[in-house]
């Protein structure tokens, strides 16, 4: 990252997310997305519409912060939204100087990703400066990518949350499932 001009902008900060949806699914079965992100003591709650079709992930975004995510959680089970995945994950946000873009570096328990969110052009011109290809990218999300990875693996899709696991030598965060 820092060969190629980023530059750390947002510390590296635990996320723990939520998703929400009807018992019968109504959100996901139209492409839409309601999720709590919990980091630190603060959340987001998180709007977003269905994503167009294309090489890049397009789709209405709404945010609000609030002070109580947990208590934002009660409202949410209480109007019959039930949560049905978390994910947790370690983000650090990079920009080059002068761009509108940005990077995220998610350290997740089934691997580490790169998020570039920006203008097509931008992410295209930051992709190959990183050293990627058009064939590189991905436009599925972590529930998705969960997903496959619990069926490449052979395990039961639950949750995709880090666990601690006692070892000889100490504590180790071990990936979910393993």
């Amino acid at each position: 990252m820092r060969a190629a001009g980023f530059r750390v902008s947002k510390r590296r900060v635990f996320e723990a997310n939520t998703l929400f949806d009807t018992a019968l699914g109504a959100l996901s079965e139209t492409g839409h997305l309601l999720r709590v992100r919990e980091v630190d003591r603060l959340g987001i709650l998180t709007y977003k519409g269905a994503a167009a079709a294309g090489k890049y992930k397009d789709r209405e975004e709404l945010e609000v912060e609030v002070s109580d995510p947990r208590r934002l959680t009660e409202i949410l089970v209480h109007l019959d939204f039930i949560p049905t995945f978390r994910y947790e994950k370690y983000r650090t946000e990079y920009r080059r100087p002068r761009e509108a873009g940005a990077a995220m570096l998610d350290e997740t328990p089934i691997g580490v990703y790169l998020e570039l969110e920006g203008a097509p052009g931008w992410i295209d011109r930051s992709a190959r400066r990183l050293g990627f290809a058009d064939t590189d990218y991905s436009t599925a999300s972590y529930g998705g990518l969960y997903a496959d990875y619990c069926a490449k693996h052979g395990l039961p899709v639950t949750h995709m949350t880090f666990q601690e696991r006692e070892t000889e030598g100490g504590r180790d965060l071990s990936r979910a499932g393993l």
